[in-house]
């Protein structure tokens, strides 16, 4: 049996390991907390990337844009190329088109999880607004693309690493998934939604940039398989979940994953707590999202036997207990995290570790930190099918 989560609506049940074995409603545990975002979403109108624009972008006004978030004016040189300090955030860079994305990554998933849950259409209809004002109104929608993410001025107009800005639109896809049997959202629409993402999709995959950040030996490469799956699964591109499937068993295990369950590459950061949750999230969701009958990520390890238990089981005890993290301190927002990792709730089902749903059910399932709020892209696990 493929040990993923199971939604049963109406009573959309995930079950801890086999059938017979107790199950958990994440419905009745996150009811009362989605009601009480959806009720608020209603009052709250699309803002996409049209809203805002900064001078500093080479783009248009249908692009996003964003700037490197650890780079700063060099005090040297005040008008010359910006300087990189890594993990301290410049708060003078432009951030509004991340700000809308993560706003529209917390109203659509929360609205198409209290529609799922209710079927009251008053939440249905207001989430597919927001989708026909990103991705299909003329007027606001955004471009299908990020070639003007993670700028830095005085040396880029655009990097592939700004590609990570995206995790934003996995939970998305869910929640338009999710939206399809509500009734409200047209058929043109929902061909228009998936169109969308297959041209971005598209760029992703086949830009200079897009392969910049494939092949980025961290995080960033982590994430970018990622989104392609999770963009792949809604759009049913085979060939691209196919090779999702090989990159994480051939790529990202062998090389991020450490035989203690560790990720040394976050581990070297200026944030390796947050990193490495951040991480770890990307990971399990990519199992998540991918496994199938004959092909179980689960429970895929290298010939030395790395493989995503270990690195649960590495990183349960500092969840659990952060007191006891060996490694240094983050050098901003240590005391943000952890928060409700879905992680915890994934991989608890996937391995029968109820230790690991219990912890999950303890964390703060919805942090007002914008920091904190950027890396944790997953907040609706009532969406995430089987």
């Amino acid at each position: 049996m493929n040990r993923r989560v199971f939604l049963m609506l109406p009573m959309l049940r995930l079950f801890f390991g086999e059938p017979k074995a107790e199950a958990i409603d994440v419905a009745k545990i996150d009811g009362a907390r989605i009601f009480k975002a959806a009720n608020a979403y209603l009052d709250e109108e699309p803002v996409t990337v049209t809203s805002a624009y900064s001078a500093r972008s080479a783009g248009g006004p249908h692009d996003y844009f964003s700037e490197g978030d650890y780079w700063w004016p060099d005090p040297s040189n005040p008008k010359g190329p910006y300087i990189q300090r890594d993990g301290l955030t410049n708060p003078d860079n432009f951030t509004k088109h991340r700000q809308a994305l993560m706003r529209l990554s917390l109203q659509v998933p929360a609205l198409a999880a209290a529609w799922s849950i209710s079927k009251d259409n008053r939440f249905a209809l207001h989430a597919v607004k927001h989708l026909r004002a990103w991705f299909l109104d003329p007027s606001t929608i955004m471009n299908p693309n990020l070639q003007f993410s993670q700028a830095i001025t005085g040396r880029s107009t655009g990097r592939g690493i700004g590609i990570i800005d995206t995790i934003h639109l996995v939970e998305v896809v869910f929640a338009a998934r999710a939206l399809e049997k509500s009734g409200v959202f047209s058929v043109a629409d929902q061909k228009g939604v998936r169109e969308w993402f297959a041209q971005y999709l598209k760029w992703m995959t086949t830009h200079a940039q897009g392969i910049d950040e494939r092949d980025a030996k961290n995080n960033h490469g982590t994430c970018w398989v990622m989104q392609v799956a999770a963009f792949a699964s809604y759009i049913n591109n085979i060939e691209l979940l196919d090779y999702c499937r090989e990159r994480y068993k051939t790529v990202l295990l062998p090389t991020q994953l450490a035989t203690d369950g560790s990720f040394p590459l976050e581990l070297k950061r200026t944030k390796p707590y947050s990193y490495s949750l951040f991480n770890l999230e990307a990971m399990v969701a990519i199992c998540q999202i991918l496994p199938t009958q004959n092909d179980n990520l689960w429970t895929f390890k290298t010939s030395d036997g790395r493989g995503i238990e270990k690195a649960l089981q590495f990183m349960f005890p500092y969840i659990a207990n952060k007191r006891t993290w060996p490694f240094p301190a983050d050098v901003m927002y240590f005391g943000e995290w952890p928060v409700r990792q879905s992680s915890l709730l994934f991989g608890g089902i996937a391995f029968s570790r109820r230790a690991y749903i219990d912890l999950w059910r303890t964390l703060n399932p919805d942090p007002v930190v914008e920091e904190v709020i950027r890396n944790y892209p997953i907040r609706q696990p009532v969406l995430w099918d089987s």
